[in-house]
């Protein structure tokens, strides 16, 4: 993954820890923080659910519509080793996009679980957005907490501890701060 929206030290700060973890030990905090933050941000990201592919081709099919266009360069991950990677459409139809492998043998059509994460160039650069800065660095302040405090050191109105700290509630605290920034795509419920 490259840098996250939480920096180490920005974390190492709010936190007050010092030098008392690791880098690597925040960084996966960070990361985490990314991991659930971005895609609910609007970009260029489709799922797929099943893949295919010849000698010279593999193909990505989606359930929903997606935004790519031929040409595009997208990173897909959790495809598989053969369809994995930056690759260049060729090819789209409604629900699927094609390009170039090259591979010793042909595959059917089959299902991906979970699904294939196709991800494409986006013109917005979430660092520059302080609201969204914000909300991942809550969210990570939420996943550290989580993870070393007591009880998760939430506390119900009766002041007894709860251990909900990382329940649907962490999405509602910050979806006020990205909400001109959310896709469509996770506002769904």
């Amino acid at each position: 993954m490259g840098m996250s929206l939480t920096t180490v030290a920005d974390l190492r700060s709010t936190l007050g820890v010092g030098t008392l973890y690791p880098d690597a030990t925040l960084q996966s905090v960070c990361d985490a923080s990314d991991a659930v933050l971005l895609p609910m941000l609007w970009g260029k990201i489709a799922y797929a659910v099943a893949k295919s592919n010849t000698t010279t081709t593999a193909t990505l099919y989606f359930e929903n519509a997606h935004e790519f266009i031929v040409g595009d360069s997208v990173v897909i991950t959790n495809c598989g080793s053969t369809w994995n990677g930056t690759k260049t459409i060729t090819e789209i139809t409604s629900d699927s996009i094609t390009y170039t492998v090259s591979v010793a043998s042909a595959t059917d059509k089959a299902t991906i679980a979970p699904f294939g994460i196709i991800t494409g160039a986006t013109t917005t650069d979430w660092t520059t957005d302080e609201a969204v800065l914000n909300a991942s660095l809550m969210i990570a302040v939420e996943i550290w907490q989580a993870r070393t405090a007591t009880l998760s050191g939430s506390n119900l109105a009766d002041f007894q501890p709860s251990p909900y700290r990382m329940s649907a509630q962490l999405l509602a605290k910050v979806r006020g701060l990205i909400a001109h920034a959310l896709s469509p795509n996770s506002m769904v419920g």
